[in-house]
């Protein structure tokens, strides 16, 4: 069975927790450390962010991550061979997270053979069109049991909703708001009313809120109306500003718990 699929299997009662970094920074050969350090600190799943110089949905924080990244010269090639130095040593849903031009760049069919070669379980990729998926990505993509993860936001309509949940396996990405990545200090109640909307949906697939959570009030509103939460910028911050993951997931947990 896939990992991120028995991953939300056997954790049907538990909230999960999932954390992005950008692969290649705040160092090039920092990757495999971050990952262990997650599992060891009991991360659910890892969101192994591709660096690209164009990154349309992020926000400024991310956006740093990615130059710091590239000018460390973390490329996808990179990625794949240090994931594969640790793919024995870990057991937590590693996904890929990135652009669909660096990508398209490798090949899709390379792209998800070298996935299931370096432990990766799945991808996201935020500006894949459906129908590009459904035509050209999913089929590659199962013939190597990846799941390819899509995104809804607040104006995704409901019949989109429901052909993505059709279409796709894993979890749907569910995106807070319609903004840029970044953290805020607390989910409106337009925001709460999008998750109760998605909530009565009854959806076959499992959901992950991301974008904006980074404090007590975004955590728990997030993992009250959906299988768990996705936290990047605020971690991603702490790692550049500590240069150590476990420095940085100490801060992380302290905020969570806390603010």
């Amino acid at each position: 069975m896939n990992k991120i699929n028995r991953l939300f299997a056997e954790n049907k009662d538990r909230k999960l927790l999932s954390l992005y970094f950008c692969a290649g920074c705040p160092s090039l050969e920092g990757t495999a450390d971050v990952i262990r350090t997650m599992e060891r600190r009991g991360i659910d799943m890892v969101e192994v962010g591709i660096p690209f110089s164009d990154p349309m949905a992020d926000g400024p924080v991310i956006q740093n991550a990615a130059t710091c990244a590239l000018h460390n010269g973390m490329t996808l090639s990179i990625i794949f061979n240090q994931l594969k130095e640790i793919k024995d040593e870990v057991n937590i849903p590693l996904l890929l997270m990135g652009y669909l031009n660096p990508i398209m760049q490798y090949g899709i069919e390379e792209f998800c053979k070298s996935c299931v070669d370096s432990g990766v379980s799945g991808a996201i990729i935020p500006d894949l069109p459906f129908k590009d998926y459904l035509d050209y990505v999913k089929p590659v993509a199962d013939r190597y049991d990846l799941r390819i993860i899509m995104l809804i936001t607040p104006e995704t309509s409901e019949e989109r909703i429901r052909f993505i949940d059709e279409h796709t396996d894993g979890f749907i990405y569910m995106v807070s708001s319609a903004a840029i990545t970044g953290t805020q200090k607390s989910f409106d109640e337009a925001k709460q009313e999008y998750f109760r909307r998605i909530n009565g949906m009854n959806l076959r697939n499992p959901r992950m809120i991301g974008f904006g959570i980074s404090n007590k009030q975004t955590l728990e509103s997030s993992q009250s109306n959906a299988a768990g939460a996705i936290i990047g910028s605020k971690f991603v911050t702490l790692l550049s500003e500590t240069g150590n993951a476990d420095t940085a997931l100490d801060k992380l947990f302290y905020a969570l718990a806390n603010d």
